[in-house]
């Protein structure tokens, strides 16, 4: 059995390694001897009590056994035939569909299976508690922004706008700057920036959306975060048992939410944090 706190694995050099890894049964079970029982998606619009703007959310999900994997997308992007296209396919061939979200939710399953969010696996379950959509995103944002090493007045690119987010970062008196691919502006109307790499420069550290995996940004943001040594969190109910294999090498910390997510429940939940040992870059 692995020791508590150990790395799911050996951490991986880039997503395209990993992906090689996995056909190659490296990790697990031979991918094409493995598939998919079930495939769904979950759309979302939400707007929060005392909030004066909303969002939406659109995810595939894939399931493996008693595993699920899971990916957003922008909502609508999604073709009506991709839930046909996964349903009853092994692993291996979904590894090489054209869709990105298919891929990764796939890629995202199987690791999954292989490795699940447990203790022997380096994961560290928080709980949260029951309540209102509103009062479960401040404790996950809390639960997430706990996880960044850095002193009152640091900056962080908060890539993918969670408005809970950068509330619990000036909270740290942390300042930010915000980065979605849409743009636009915040709920307190700070206008948010549409490349992230270009933004990264300018700050201290990095706390970076799994979307980012679907979307092809993960790996730029990755090697900016290496090879200036700055930290790098994620919070990731996209790719969550994806982006722990990447810890030390480039990626610091993991708040991982597999399905299903805090927005769909007001009982009580559960994410599970990663670190890196000895808080290693």
């Amino acid at each position: 059995m692995t020791p508590a706190g150990a790395l799911p694995t050996a951490p991986v050099r880039t997503y395209d390694d990993l992906v090689a890894d996995v056909r190659a049964g490296a990790l697990g079970p031979d991918p094409r001897t493995l598939r998919v029982a079930v495939a769904f998606t979950t759309r979302q619009a939400v707007r929060h009590e005392g909030r004066g703007t909303g969002y939406r959310n659109e995810v595939l999900s894939l399931r493996l056994g008693e595993a699920v994997g899971s990916c957003a997308v922008e909502p609508g992007e999604l073709p009506d035939g991709a839930l046909d296209d996964c349903v009853g396919a092994d692993v291996a061939a979904l590894l090489g569909h054209p869709l990105p979200a298919v891929r990764v939710a796939a890629l995202d399953a199987y690791l999954m299976h292989v490795a699940p969010h447990t203790p022997q696996h380096g994961a560290r379950s928080v709980a949260l508690p029951a309540g209102s959509s509103l009062a479960k995103s401040r404790a996950r944002a809390r639960a997430v922004v706990e996880l960044l090493d850095l002193p009152e007045g640091g900056t962080v690119l908060v890539v993918g706008v969670v408005n809970s987010l950068l509330e619990a970062l000036r909270s740290r008196g942390l300042g930010y700057v915000p980065c979605d691919l849409k743009g636009g502006v915040t709920e307190w109307g700070e206008p948010v920036v549409a490349d992230a790499l270009a933004a990264a420069g300018s700050c201290d550290a990095l706390l970076v959306s799994g979307m980012t995996l679907g979307n092809g940004t993960f790996e730029p943001l990755r090697a900016h975060a290496l090879r200036h040594g700055k930290q790098l969190v994620l919070f990731a109910q996209t790719g969550s048992a994806v982006l722990p294999r990447f810890l030390g090498h480039g990626v610091t910390a993991v708040c991982a939410e597999p399905y299903p997510f805090f927005w769909l429940d007001g009982g009580p939940g559960v994410v599970h944090r990663y670190r890196c040992p000895g808080g290693g870059r």
